[in-house]
Order: structure tokens, then sequence, then C-alpha cells
């Protein structure tokens, strides 16, 4: 500090006073600029040489690539008399190299350590069964969702305040650390799920650490390059743990909905409004706890519930427990799963789903149920195999059980239209796929 301020100094009262003393030819301000440059490049080769702290490294390289060439030299008073001259770096090329290689091993193991440690301190968290903090009423761990991606983040800015090749190369470093990191704690997560489930506040130690997943998408999607590998790996990663706790979330409430599903076809559909009912009022009281996770996320286990009333429902229709013989007997169950239909969507949408791809699935299957003209029948088919293209013949054949008065040579030519009409392209979600039919 003291050299650069007394070679600034000294150099403009050369530039403003001097340097016209002088006959032009003399070339006193380049003279003068060389020998303080000259001196001042051997101090920090020698400084270079000998044994330095991490901090003395990065000090160093901050006046070689940073302090010397754009604060020093390109000071408004020197500027235009130091670009006349060609001074070079303050450190030979093969010495800044070697400076840089410590520097950035030096910082890719201090972020290292540092998530090592972040981590063990938010297992240690988990053990002590405390109720996660809240912000903005989403539980949410702040030393992990928080702490991990400033580290990271702060490693990266200070190389970049290095230079831009510096920063590229400790953001490529670090990049290659953040999916390790994640799979440790996808890992430690895992761990946690299975041996804590009689933790007093598991499920918001689950829902903290969803939440905490965010954080992290946000920061991929925003500084990971499409085109970088390790950006799929950690949108896997995360993608795993979200699903993972999910599942959990999602445990107890789907075990309490079996056995009421079941009895749509006990009871031959007969009071299926009121078992609607009993199903959206168990799932009311489950979907209120998980107002607690994020926005994106309480959308996304919003819609898994949505996708598995709906799904549930289809099953009970395909299970061949109902065979209607009349129209007037089809009529009825077609309004029957019409009103089951319209209030399961009116509830879901109420509590924020936007999985609108399942609306339509239970009207149309309604629709099949009421029709009785055989080529309006194959239309309706034909619709509900263009929205739901996972839909297969087994799936239309065990639902087709409930029109006992079709003919077999009616079913198998509404089937054989199924097969012509679906194409084999991959649904955006999958509904039929996800049912087997006994």
């Amino acid at each position: 500090l003291h050299m650069g301020k007394t070679m600034k100094e000294d150099l403009t009262v050369v530039a403003k006073y001097i340097k016209q003393l002088y006959p032009p030819e003399f070339n006193v301000f380049s003279i003068y600029a060389e020998l303080y440059h000259n001196y001042f490049a051997s101090q920090a080769k020698k400084n270079a040489e000998s044994h330095l702290e991490d901090k003395d490294i990065y000090l160093l390289l901050s006046w070689v690539h940073n302090f010397y060439p754009k604060e020093m030299r390109k000071d408004h008073a020197l500027a235009m008399e130091l670009d006349k001259v060609k001074l070079g770096s303050l450190l030979p090329s093969s010495l800044s190299k070697e400076l840089e290689k410590k520097y950035l091993d030096s910082e890719e193991v201090t972020v290292k350590t540092s998530l090592s440690r972040c981590l063990d301190k938010e297992i240690q968290r988990w053990k002590e069964d405390k109720e996660p903090e809240k912000l903005n009423g989403h539980f949410q761990s702040e030393l992990l969702g928080i702490f991990v991606i400033q580290s990271i983040y702060s490693g990266q800015k200070r190389a970049e305040d290095i230079s831009k090749a510096v920063g590229e190369e400790l953001s490529r470093r670090l990049l290659k650390e953040l999916p390790a990191f994640l799979r440790s704690y996808r890992d430690a997560f895992e761990d946690f799920k299975e041996k804590s489930k009689k933790h007093r506040y598991y499920k918001p130690i689950l829902i903290a650490n969803i939440n905490n997943c965010w954080n992290f998408r946000e920061y991929t999607e925003k500084y990971v390059a499409e085109k970088d590998d390790s950006k799929a790996d950690i949108l896997s990663t995360l993608a795993d743990i979200e699903n993972s706790g999910f599942d959990v979330l999602l445990q107890q409430l789907f075990a309490q909905l079996k056995p009421m599903y079941k009895k749509f076809t006990e009871n031959k559909w007969d009071s299926s409004s009121e078992i609607m009912n009993d199903i959206i009022k168990t799932t009311s009281k489950h979907i209120s706890d998980f107002q607690t996770l994020k926005d994106p996320f309480y959308h996304a286990i919003v819609e898994k519930i949505h996708a598995r009333l709906v799904k549930e429902y289809i099953v009970r229709l395909l299970k061949r427990k109902v065979s209607l013989k009349t129209p007037a007997q089809q009529q009825t169950l077609a309004q029957h799963v019409s009103k089951n239909a319209a209030d399961l969507e009116a509830f879901c949408t109420s509590n924020g789903s936007q999985a609108t791809w399942l609306n339509s699935a239970l009207p149309k299957l309604a629709e099949i149920i009421r029709l009785q003209d055989l080529g309006a029948i194959k239309i309706e088919v034909a619709t509900l195999a263009t929205s739901y293209p996972d839909i297969r013949k087994r799936h239309l054949e065990a639902f087709l059980h409930i029109k006992a008065n079709l003919s077999r040579s009616e079913l198998k030519s509404i089937l054989g239209y199924l097969a012509d009409s679906t194409a084999s392209t991959q649904p955006r979600a999958p509904l039929f796929s996800n049912i087997n039919v006994s």
C-alpha cells in the first residue's frame, strides 16, 4: 500500500511539474515510471517467492490483477502518460499462475470444508428435534438453505475480484463440489427420514428440507449454464430430495383414502356424494399442514394429491365390480361420476392445484358411460385417448365392463378404434400408465 501510494503520488508530480522541465526526447516520465515499476515488481516477486498465508496470496494477486493495473495505472492524472509506457505485469506470468493455483486450491478446500461442517451442524439440529425456524410462514433452515449458497457465491465473487479468468476457474471447481455436497445432503436426509419417524417435529423438519431445495434451484437456474453437465445432476438430486419428502408427507393421507375409495364399488356408487365428501374432508385436513411449504412446493404437493384423487377414482371404475345392463342405470352412474368429478375439481382448484390436465378425465369417462350410440362412444374414446395418450386397451376393456349392454362385436369395434386413434406420443404427465388392471 505504501509503495503503491508513493508511486502514484510521485508519478503524478512528475507528470504535472517535472516532465516539462526536460526536453521531450529525454522521456522523463517513462524513465521515472520504469524505475518505480521495476522496484515495485522486484518487491512483489520477492514476496511471491516467500512463504505466504492464503490471505497474503489473495492480496498479492489482487495487486497484480486489479489494484495495480486498474486503479493505479488508470488514474485520470496518469492514464494518458502510462499508456505510452509498456510497463507489463507486476509478476512474471509463470509466478502469477503458480500463485493463482495455490489460491484456487486453497479456496476450493475452504469452501468444501465449510459445506461439510454446515451439513454436520444441520444433521445435529435434526437430532435435537426442535421446530425449524419460519420465514413468511414457511419452515426453513437458514443454515443450510442460505449459508451454503452464500459460501459458494462469495467464494466466486472474491475470485472474480482478482480476475475474470480466476473467477471462472473457481466457479468451475465449485460447481463440481455442489452436486457432491447435495448427494451427501440427500443421503443424510434419507437416513433421517428412515430413523427419526417418532420425532415430535418430524414433518416440520421434512418440510424445511424440501423448502431448502428452492434456494439451490434458484441459484442453479440463475448461475449454472444449460450446457454445464452439473446442472442436470444438481436438479436431479434436488428432485430426489423433494419427491422423497413429498412421499412421506403424503403417506398417511393416501393410506386413509384407500379404504374410502373402496366404498364406491362396495356400494355400487349409490352413496358416492357422501363418500366423495368424506374423501375431500380427510384430504382437506392434511392439506392445511402443507401451508408451511414454499409456494412452488405447496402447488406441487397439491397437484400430486389431485393426480392421486383422480387416479384412485379411475381405479375403482376399472375394477369390474359394476356391470349395468340398462341405459337408465348407466345414465344414473354417469351422473354420479360427473357430480364427483365436479366436486373433486372444485376442491383441488380452490386449494391451489394447477393440474388442469386432470380435469377432463372423469367427465370424459362419465360421458362414455352415458352414451348409447356406438359412433358417439368411439368419438368420445378418441378424444379421451388424445387427452391421455397413455390409456391402453386393457384400461378401456376393464372400464367398458360397466356397459353390459354392449355386444362382443361392439366391444371389439370400440377397442380397435382405440388402437387406431392412439399415437405413440408420450403424455406430458402419466395418468393411466400408473394404473394396473387386474
